[in-house]
């Protein structure tokens, strides 16, 4: 049996929700950083940077959410048991562990997000 691109399962969903938590991160803390040092004076309301975070975090929980629903897809399908050693399993073994980076990256969006709640002005 020859395996095509499309069945051989993809490490690179595993990738994914890391990797845009980590995006997310530098450019909340960066925005707030810049936001900070160059454009606000003392006193300087701090609703744009919210607005700016919070769309941010639309944005990449929206990604995340695909991406675990993507997971999702992959580890509920098939009739394999999951202690069993086939290509089978094993494809739903990283549809599963996609599911749950996801799921700890959309918790880790949540937690550097709270950074617009927390935090009134840059003072």
């Amino acid at each position: 049996m020859i395996r095509t691109a499309q069945t051989l399962p993809s490490l690179w969903r595993l990738v994914v929700p890391p990797l845009i938590w980590a995006l997310h991160f530098i450019a909340s803390y960066a925005t707030v950083s810049v936001w900070c040092s160059r454009i606000a004076s003392d006193g300087t309301p701090f609703w744009q940077v919210r607005s700016i975070i919070a769309a941010y975090s639309v944005v990449a929980l929206s990604a995340i959410f695909v991406v675990g629903w993507i997971g999702y897809g992959k580890c509920s399908r098939g009739s394999a048991a999951p202690s069993e050693d086939t290509p089978e399993s094993r494809y739903r073994f990283l549809g599963y562990a996609t599911l749950l980076l996801s799921s700890l990256s959309g918790v880790a969006i949540a937690f550097a997000a709270l950074v617009a709640v927390f935090f009134r002005s840059c003072a």
